[in-house]
């Protein structure tokens, strides 16, 4: 069976894969309805939030639009923490819809500073909003989120969050950290396909949705609470995986949030030790190593091209590439949602017997 170790779209549960197998059922009847009602709680759960909480059909990036253009105006002054691909890509979106995008930017492999952002926000009078990836698969580090929103909550802009590689994997806890927007996608930590986001929405979120100008329409969320109200999704939802995903969630709420978080930790420590121990070196500053995904660096003299597809064709074993100014230079490990110890040993075995093939004899362990 082949070792998928990207981080993300990620393994599934056996149990939630044969429920997708279930005939169409009416998105407007009650069998869905109670479905819907069903999994929004159990989703709220996992956030750790009494906020609104919605499911929309889309993938993680149609997640980061939704979280942009129902808060914001045209013009707005918004700053972007940005420590890799995914956070220029918060600013990028934000940009399209005219928003005023000021970028605090951090060396990738390096988590963003309190103290900085502290500064920039002091110094940058009018800032509506503050925009940070929570978790950043690109390069392998997770932000101190906590602390970061602390900041936000200072100086008094809301706190808009791309969790999509982190909620339901590591703690993201919504209420506790005062968080006003938070988005996830199911490709992720759910152990589902892809084809659903999740998104929290704060009371001060919700004021600024109520004088927000951005243009929006598929991804409304005023849509959306107005038809949860009614147990329905405003569009025609991605009925199959929402099959998935409320069998995903027994799965998740039955082995517990605090071992989910452990388990994470397990692996994350795992794959950074084995890949250690083959003389590697990690991307990622390791004081905010990520628990989801492990950035490697590729040695020198090394084609990490060929080695990501030697892996992937003769070991069996998927992993990732490097994204943007990383091509080539990094390969990732994914360690997120339905993974296991024995899935990242077997990717460092198979690790060891294809670093020579490529020109890299490995440390012995």
């Amino acid at each position: 069976m082949t070792n998928l170790r990207i981080p993300g779209p990620t393994p599934c549960a056996d149990e939630a894969l044969q429920e997708m197998s279930r005939q169409m059922i009416n998105h407007r009847g009650p069998e869905f309805g109670a479905m819907l009602q069903r999994i929004t709680a159990g989703v709220k759960k996992v956030f750790e939030t009494k906020n609104d909480v919605f499911i929309l059909t889309t993938s993680g990036t149609g997640a980061m639009e939704t979280a942009v253009v129902n808060f914001l105006s045209p013009g707005d002054r918004v700053l972007v923490v940005s420590i890799g691909a995914f956070g220029d890509r918060f600013a990028d979106i934000a940009q399209t819809f005219g928003a005023d995008v000021t970028k605090l930017s951090f060396d990738w492999g390096t988590a963003a500073d309190p103290a900085k952002l502290d500064q920039a926000l002091s110094e940058g009078q009018g800032y509506k909003a503050m925009l940070v990836t929570h978790n950043e698969t690109s390069t392998g580090v997770t932000n101190p989120l906590a602390e970061l929103a602390a900041v936000g909550r200072k100086h008094d802009v809301l706190v808009i969050v791309d969790a999509v590689s982190s909620l339901s994997a590591v703690p993201c806890r919504v209420d506790a950290w005062d968080l006003d927007v938070v988005v996830t996608g199911s490709q992720k930590g759910w152990m589902v396909p892809p084809a659903l986001a999740m998104i929290s929405v704060s009371d001060r979120a919700w004021k600024a949705y109520d004088a927000a100008k951005m243009p929006r329409y598929y991804f409304d969320v005023g849509k959306a609470k107005k038809y949860l109200e009614t147990n329905q999704t405003p569009w025609t939802p991605a009925i199959s995986v929402f099959f998935a995903l409320d069998v995903a969630l027994e799965i998740m709420l039955a082995e517990g949030l605090e071992n989910i978080f452990a388990r994470h930790e397990r692996v994350g420590k795992l794959t950074r030790e084995g890949v250690k121990a083959l003389g590697l070196e990690v991307l990622a500053d390791e004081r905010f190593a990520s628990n989801t995904v492990s950035a490697v660096k590729v040695p020198q003299g090394v084609d990490g091209k060929a080695l990501v597809k030697l892996m992937r064709e003769e070991y069996d074993t998927v992993l990732a590439g490097g994204q943007a100014s990383l091509a080539g230079k990094i390969f990732r490990i994914g360690h997120l949602g339905l993974v296991t110890e024995k899935d990242i040993t077997d990717c460092l075995a198979a690790l060891k017997l294809a670093l020579p093939r490529v020109g890299f004899a490995p440390a012995s362990v």
